[in-house]
């Protein structure tokens, strides 16, 4: 059965229990070696430049008129006890009518930086306290940097950071760094997690940026919910056995640990729904940190996702394989098969596809025993078959899909993605033609500086 004794039922309680144990154990003292996501290309770097002094290999598509930003941990001490929990910075490249224009890096100046003294534990129960390291978004007009468990943070076009969004004070608690934006109504639908209760909540914002839904979904416990999925008409929540317990704090830097025992489902929910309409599915114990897309069709819901057996588990390193589940509504049931049996993670689609039936994906292709990807995988999910990049030495980050504005065809377009070469100690950007997935990028932006590995980003068009 399922510890409820991990259950805190107030802040207050939490955030004294979590000092305690930071006050017992010094993460960073125990190490007794560098962890990986403090060194090689993982190490961060100190120095915000701007520089406009880039080569370019090949040619830039015209057609791509924007940004390309990339965000990630990159501890301002020089230390973190988990790779999550590193400073945010983001990275940033201008293209404009076939040129490089510029590159700049910045931290992502919330309360959390500016302080001195901060650490994670000084980081509960304010809001406004995120370390904004996880993602890039925008919406109704906005650049935001994301973290899961505090308020997203406005950026301007020049990576200069603004300020939290609270959603003109509507947003009391956390928004996750993986909302989804609908691209036939414009919505932003997202949720926030907490360990204390409501432990779940449902966010929809409306297209012009207003937050005009806020829903606590009940579930079991605390828990770990890091993305969740959505279609034309449902949000789906991944309730799954990665709970919080402050015992983890010793065992993985952070307090979760995976536990069986909580059991894993699904719920089925309308967008515009509550508590009351969500319909739970029980699956598989498993996780999945990134899901590829979902859509509907009929009765069933269709999830392709990055599923791994567990996550915080110590002594367990499982890796996210290409999955799909199929909710068969009418029966009551869950299907899952594999879709590869090689490490695919950081997935994407077309931005006008999220939520909507898929032909195609796009994911990071991780080199085996190692935390980077070696190449990017391309899946025609139609056809069951798949096309492998092989960056040939580059070190690879998330494949962000840029569609073609002047073509339909849902593959016409291009994967922008940062690449580390080992060989110069420098990063550029490859720009690949997605439909020639496998041959040569047709541009390489040659960056002067190294852009440590990190999460996630987007690409944000002129006029966003």
């Amino acid at each position: 059965m399922y510890r409820k004794s991990w259950r805190l039922e107030s802040k207050t309680a939490m955030i004294h229990a979590i000092l305690d144990i930071g006050r017992v154990k010094n993460m960073s003292e125990a190490r007794q070696e560098i962890p990986f996501w403090l060194k090689d290309n993982f190490a961060p770097v100190f120095e915000e430049i701007s520089t406009t002094d880039l080569k370019v290999l090949g040619q830039i598509p015209r057609e791509l008129n924007g940004r390309l930003l990339r965000n990630g941990a990159n501890p301002k001490s020089g230390w973190s006890d988990h790779w999550f929990l590193g400073d945010g910075m983001l990275h940033g490249v201008e293209i404009r009518d076939g040129n490089a224009n510029w590159y700049k890096n910045r931290y992502v100046k919330t309360p959390m930086y500016l302080d001195p003294n901060s650490d994670v534990m000084s980081s509960l129960g304010d809001m406004s306290r995120s370390t904004a390291n996880t993602h890039v978004i925008h919406h109704a007009g906005k650049i935001m940097a994301l973290e899961e468990g505090h308020w997203p943070f406005i950026i301007d076009d020049q990576l200069e950071t603004v300020g939290p969004n609270n959603y003109e004070g509507k947003l009391k608690g956390s928004m996750t760094a993986h909302p989804k934006i609908c691209p036939e109504t414009g919505e932003l639908l997202a949720f926030g997690y907490s360990m204390t209760p409501p432990y779940l909540t449902y966010l929809r914002i409306s297209a012009s940026g207003k937050l005009i839904q806020i829903e606590p979904i009940s579930v079991k416990g605390a828990t770990m919910i890091h993305d969740f999925n959505v279609t034309r008409n449902h949000v789906i929540f991944m309730d799954l056995p990665a709970v919080w317990n402050l015992e983890g704090m010793a065992e993985t830097g952070l307090p979760v640990l995976w536990d069986e025992s909580y059991g894993a489902r699904l719920g089925v929910m309308p967008r515009d729904g509550g508590d009351q309409d969500v319909t739970w599915y029980e699956i598989d114990p498993c996780y999945v940190f990134h899901p590829l897309n979902s859509y509907e069709d009929g009765e069933k819901i269709i999830i392709d996702v990055c599923r791994m057996e567990d996550t915080m588990k110590p002594g367990s390193s499982s890796p996210p394989l290409l999955f799909r589940w199929v909710i068969d509504r009418s029966k009551g049931t869950v299907t899952e098969t594999q879709l590869d049996d090689r490490m695919a993670d950081f997935p994407r689609v077309c931005d006008s596809k999220v939520g909507l039936k898929h032909q195609y994906g796009y994911c990071a292709a991780f080199a085996p025993s190692k935390p980077f990807a070696d190449g990017f995988l391309k899946y025609d999910l139609e056809k069951n078959n798949s096309a492998f990049h092989n960056l040939r030495g580059g070190q690879g980050s998330e494949p962000v899909f840029v569609k073609n504005p002047e073509d339909e065809l849902e593959d016409s377009g291009w994967i922008l993605s940062y690449v580390f070469r080992p060989e110069t100690e420098t990063s550029e950007i490859v720009i690949l033609s997605a439909q020639e997935f496998e041959e040569e990028p047709v541009a390489r932006i040659q960056l002067p500086v190294r852009v440590p590995a990190g999460f996630h980003g987007n690409w944000v068009p002129e006029g966003y």
